[in-house]
């Protein structure tokens, strides 16, 4: 895109002190006659770009536009680096792997050659989630809406939505939008999204409120379980609720209390524990389990 490469021009001439026309037609991949054009523009956006011609000539900005590095110490710049490579992990087009390449230009007298933090945000679903990012990127740059088949507890349907913000959260990647079927903003898990593309239909830019990401907004309690587990699973409670979730038995078993969700999806939790679980209350959730064990006990009956 066009105003990603006026950005990496100007990043590079804050970086180095004089750079030819060809040198950056070649790093940036387009004409000469391109980037005399896009100096132009910056020209226009009040950039105090200087020109000069014969040897050791070429583009540069006036000196008191430079930016004073000191204003970052060390620290600073690895946090940033460390922003994007994670950015980069999941990225199909390498563009956050550039743009580390021009911030660490000129940069080596305080950025260290050890890194601190490493974020790495891929996951199983890298090949398929980086396409969806990009496009759902592009359409929000673009003000274009979207399309894309969803599949959600209540089934599959298809979505039209106004793009706003790309967003991760709870381990998984989400779009935030306006749906025109609901009339409202609603956050899509790009997981659950098929078929996305961009359409040639702009929108008007609204006033966006921004998404409530909060636990307790999006995972409302409402059950109140309490169940028992047994002393192997402790590093599970652990991982998932915290150290505080639970209380040791005098026998060393593990009393669970808290608020959860949604039935469906507490049976299917206490099931991936097998046989270090039991549901003690509420009674009705404990005899819904009861019924689920039967159900399956009964497919498997004929084997």
């Amino acid at each position: 895109m066009k105003i990603d490469r006026l950005i990496g021009i100007l990043s590079v001439l804050l970086q180095e002190e004089t750079v030819t026309a060809p040198e950056l037609a070649e790093r940036f991949e387009v004409s000469r006659r391109t980037i005399n054009r896009d100096i132009d523009d910056l020209l226009y956006a009040g950039i105090p770009i200087r020109t000069t011609q014969g040897v050791g000539g070429g583009i540069s900005i006036a000196d008191g536009y430079k930016v004073d590095r000191t204003i970052l110490t060390s620290k600073d710049m690895q946090m940033i680096l460390a922003g994007l490579r994670s950015l980069d992990s999941i990225s199909g087009s390498g563009y956050y792997g550039q743009l580390m390449e021009k911030l660490q230009v000129g940069s080596s007298d305080f950025v260290s050659g050890r890194d601190s933090i490493l974020i790495d945000l891929s996951s199983w679903y890298k090949e398929s989630l980086a396409p969806k990012i990009e496009t759902i990127q592009d359409a929000i740059a673009n003000r274009h809406l979207i399309t894309f088949t969803y599949y959600g507890p209540k089934g599959e349907s298809k979505r039209k939505i106004e793009p706003y913000y790309v967003v991760f959260k709870w381990s998984s990647w989400y779009v935030w939008g306006r749906c025109l079927a609901r009339k409202d903003f609603r956050l899509f898990k790009l997981n659950r999204m098929d078929k996305v593309k961009e359409t040639k239909t702009e929108f008007v830019a609204r006033s966006v409120p921004v998404p409530d990401l909060s636990t307790e907004r999006i995972f409302p309690g409402g059950i109140r379980v309490k169940a028992l587990f047994a002393p192997e699973v402790k590093w599970r409670l652990v991982e998932e609720f915290g150290p505080e979730c639970f209380n040791e038995t005098k026998d060393g078993n593990l009393l669970f209390e808290r608020e959860y969700t949604n039935e469906d999806n507490l049976i299917s939790w206490i099931l991936t524990f097998g046989d270090k679980a039991e549901i003690l209350e509420p009674e009705d959730m404990r005899e819904k389990f009861i019924t689920t064990l039967k159900n399956i006990q009964t497919k498997y009956k004929g084997e």
